[in-house]
């Protein structure tokens, strides 16, 4: 099913766009900044009219629906001009989905944005943020300890139990572990 959707959005960028490259390839193209090992989840913007003023570190996660945003145009009205700045995302950083960054934000390394927030304000290294406007919530480290411990109380799944692996059984029986609990999977 994905890979006809896929299909489909190629074959529409083709015929009404002219384009035959991702969201993602055309940032790139016009000089956003990409560390390695990133993963980028699908119908994020990244600021197609100022892509040259984003910059992501490495081993970034960005989830779906984050858009990254270097211009407000709130100011084109009045002001006849629309305010810019860089947008800096340091090494292993996690957004959540649905976030929204605004321009002139830095973000330090080794930080959790929680889904659905909005960053108006550069977040230090090593934090953990989440809100409208976002806010610091807790600390990296110790998120990840407290997640650690969690896990080896709770149960895990590999591979076998995510979408294009799982089967019928499987999904069952993740439902019934998991329904006054968390889990993990692969």
């Amino acid at each position: 099913m994905k890979r006809i959707l896929r299909f489909i959005i190629i074959w529409i960028r083709r015929q009404v766009l002219g384009v035959d490259i991702s969201p993602l390839e055309m940032a790139l193209k016009n000089g956003m900044k990409l560390g390695k090992d990133c993963h980028i989840m699908g119908e994020c913007i990244l600021d197609p009219g100022h892509c040259w003023l984003i910059e992501i570190g490495d081993r970034v996660t960005i989830a779906p629906r984050v858009h990254i945003l270097a211009h407000d145009a709130s100011t084109k009205r009045n002001l006849d001009y629309t305010l810019i700045g860089k947008v800096k995302i340091g090494n292993d950083v996690f957004i959540g989905a649905g976030t929204i960054i605004l321009p002139n934000v830095t973000i330090g390394n080794n930080v959790i944005i929680g889904s659905g927030s909005v960053i108006t304000k550069s977040v230090p290294e090593g934090v953990v943020v989440a809100g409208n406007p976002a806010r610091i919530i807790g600390d990296y480290d110790k998120y990840h300890l407290k997640r650690k411990n969690q896990f080896e109380k709770s149960p895990s799944y590999d591979y076998d139990y995510t979408i294009s692996q799982i089967t019928e059984d499987k999904r069952k029986e993740m439902q019934e572990a998991l329904d006054d609990s968390v889990g993990f999977v692969r």
